[in-house]
């Protein structure tokens, strides 16, 4: 995987997490607390597949880096993917997919439809950190 320009450099960058366990906004507000308030990153928070891609829609000019977990109720994890791929093209977005199941299937059908990385929980955050510092060209 390539990158580029640290978020901080990137203008009007929204990093979308996608979850639906509520708790996940207060621990990634706790673990990036200090990027938050230094503006360098911006984050914004999804509860399901349907309410990520009304987000999308309404940013759609804006660079967008996308953390999703796999199962979800509704539209999973997968097929939020599957659905970004198609239908946003310009700008591009980013997505990463977190999910409890680290096994090949989920790894391999991710990877096929798109996504740009593939992380396991439990996160390690200074991985993370590390990753979502940097943009993919």
């Amino acid at each position: 995987m390539q990158y580029r320009k640290p978020v901080s450099q990137i203008e009007l960058y929204d990093i979308l997490v996608v979850d639906d366990e509520v708790d996940v906004r207060a621990l990634f507000e706790q673990r990036f607390r200090k990027e938050i308030r230094e503006n360098e990153m911006v984050f914004a928070f999804a509860h399901s597949g349907q309410e990520a891609l009304n987000y999308l829609k309404d940013k759609s000019r804006e660079s967008i880096l996308i953390l999703s977990d796999i199962n979800m109720p509704g539209m999973s994890g997968l097929e939020l993917l599957k659905t970004i791929k198609d239908e946003f093209e310009k700008p591009p977005p980013i997505v990463m997919m977190i999910t409890a199941f680290g096994d090949d299937e989920n790894y391999s059908k991710a990877m096929n439809l798109g996504a740009d990385d593939f992380l396991t929980k439990p996160l390690n955050f200074n991985h993370l950190r590390e990753k979502l510092s940097m943009v993919k060209n």
